[in-house]
């Protein structure tokens, strides 16, 4: 017969997929997910398949954990400035809580070290691209209701790169401070753009 489980696949994900988020796909042997999750190679195999597809499931996960609440924010219709400020907030309150310097944001390491050469991690950070920028393009949309299409967009694609170096810079930087002024200083810009 075979031996019941004795772990939750949730928590499995969940372990791995923090163990993913701090040091990278590379960087992370089956003996460390081993360690990291206290379920035995045979026991991982038998609930993902695998380490690659173990880091898929993570980085689901890692949508409905972290990327959901923070973007529920500028997801609303009524959002405008203020949410995209409390959406950078959030984060940078997170990393900090988390200690700096930090891991940054999986998606934007799967960006670097997994999406030029993996279609299936590509797609998944390209979703969550898009759905950061319709969140962003939503608020902006909200604050400047007169402000043209291409405008709207061309707005929230430069607050979706300036996010991802943002998590980036959180990965080197021992203060949320820098992190903070970025931000204050991209919303200064932001707000210069839409009221000019």
């Amino acid at each position: 017969m075979p031996r019941p489980r004795t772990h939750s696949k949730d928590d499995l994900i969940h372990r791995a997929m923090e163990r993913f988020w701090s040091h990278g796909y590379s960087a992370t042997s089956m003996d460390d997910l081993v360690k990291a999750t206290g379920i035995s190679r045979h026991g991982i195999y038998s609930d993902c398949g695998g380490k690659r597809a173990l880091y898929l499931e993570g980085f689901a996960a890692y949508q409905h954990v972290v990327v959901s609440p923070a973007f529920a924010a500028i997801e609303q219709n009524t959002s405008g400035l203020s949410e995209i400020a409390a959406y950078f907030e959030r984060q940078i309150a997170l990393a900090a809580e988390m200690g700096l310097p930090g891991p940054g944001c999986l998606v934007a390491n799967a960006m670097t070290e997994m999406a030029p050469h993996d279609p299936d991690v590509a797609a998944q950070v390209s979703a969550h691209n898009q759905r950061l920028k319709s969140g962003f393009a939503n608020a902006i949309s909200n604050e400047a209701p007169g402000m043209g299409r291409a405008d709207i967009d061309a707005l929230a694609d430069f607050l979706v790169l300036s996010a991802q170096g943002l998590w980036s810079m959180s990965r080197i930087v021992e203060t949320p401070k820098p992190l903070r002024r970025h931000a204050e200083t991209l919303l200064d810009l932001l707000k210069c753009r839409i009221t000019k």
